[in-house]
């Protein structure tokens, strides 16, 4: 039966479903509702049958007999609750049968009402509208707490779109002033997730480092063209300098109250920090390095060895393995290094993923690393 909507705030457009095993019961219920002015309406005789019309009716309001055959009306409404509807109808107990006996279990199992045989016209009918307007005005309110439920999902979605968008344009205006390149970004915050993963991080926060590693260079913005674009080692003057930019970087995503940006501020502040304490801004060692700053300068300086650069060479994987493993508890977190060489084969399909076009690379000496 397909009646009108239990949204709409108008009881006689509501879906009803009487179940009595006697027929005549039935035809003069259905009359007495029909005459009233109820269309929908849904009549069943075999209790056996009422999961199987509850399922195609979806009823607004239940009339139903206690006193059955095979199944008997608290079974029927056992039946129901096990079905966990949120918006299951309310159920009114017709039978010829009195006492607070009967009346208590049938409350009991679910019903809200409790009437007796013979039907009082005008009783009945008037319990039918009332208790029809409370279950309709129900789940009006259940509709429109759902929609604005929808509505602040959506919005919070919107949000966190516009803020990843904004997230990952500081990572790439970091880039333009830099001598990185877009596919480093990605190869590195993609090992990062990986060995996130590795560490034991749920998702969630896996996918934030994602998000908040790209932006680990952030406060190179601050740092002067001739300093940052240098052709050459930097004073000890200039070296002080563009250390400054771990700082800068965190104040530029400090004060965002937002979990990504607190991680990204963490990792733009800590990852030249060094476990033996000999790194910088500030000196910081060991687990005191926040283990996101910990995994990014990790997968951060393992890409930079790797690739090709106008001023570098790549070098091998062995040989930048062999390199880290010698630093292993002075810069990096030994734990999370021989974890990280567990992952070299898909860090290397992350490579491969994001690789860039080969650069021409001249005579001249690499440039000091920064």
């Amino acid at each position: 039966m397909n009646g009108p909507s239990s949204a709409s705030f108008e009881p006689k457009a509501a879906r009803i479903l009487v179940v009595d095993d006697e027929p005549a019961n039935l035809k003069l219920l259905s009359l007495m509702l029909r005459t009233e002015g109820y269309q929908h309406i849904e009549l069943v005789q075999d209790p056996r049958e009422v999961l199987a019309a509850y399922a195609k009716a979806r009823p607004d309001l239940l009339l139903l007999d206690i006193n059955m055959p095979h199944l008997d009306g608290y079974g029927v409404m056992e039946q129901i609750k096990a079905l966990g509807d949120p918006l299951a109808p309310p159920i009114v107990v017709l039978t010829a049968q009195s006492g607070d006996d009967f009346m208590l279990r049938a409350l009991n199992g679910g019903a809200v009402d409790f009437l007796t045989k013979p039907f009082n016209r005008r009783e009945l009918l008037a319990r039918v509208h009332n208790i029809l307007l409370a279950h309709l005005a129900r789940s009006m309110l259940q509709g429109r707490n759902g929609m604005l439920e929808q509505m602040v999902q959506q919005r919070t979605q919107e949000l966190r779109l516009s803020r990843l968008d904004i997230v990952r344009r500081l990572g790439r205006a970091s880039e333009y002033r830099d001598n990185e390149t877009g596919q480093h970004i990605l190869r590195m915050s993609h090992a990062s997730a990986l060995l996130a993963r590795g560490a034991g991080w749920d998702e969630a926060a896996c996918e934030m480092i994602l998000n908040a590693s790209p932006m680990h260079d952030v406060g190179k913005i601050g740092i002067p063209d001739g300093i940052l674009l240098k052709p050459g080692p930097l004073t000890p003057d200039e070296r002080e300098i563009m250390q400054t930019h771990t700082l800068i970087g965190a104040e530029l995503l400090a004060g965002g109250n937002d979990p990504l940006l607190d991680m990204a501020r963490d990792i733009a502040l800590a990852h030249h920090e060094k476990w033996d304490g000999t790194g910088y801004p500030r000196r910081l060692a060991g687990e005191d390095i926040p283990e996101a700053a910990r995994i990014v300068a990790i997968a951060d300086v393992f890409d930079a060895l790797t690739s090709e650069r106008p001023y570098k060479k790549p070098w091998s994987v062995p040989d930048a393995l062999q390199y880290m493993a010698s630093h292993a508890g002075k810069h990096f977190d030994a734990r999370l290094l021989r974890l990280f060489t567990t992952l070299v084969p898909q860090v290397l399909e992350i490579r491969e993923r994001f690789r860039e076009p080969p650069c021409v690379v001249p005579e001249e000496e690499a440039l000091e690393s920064r």
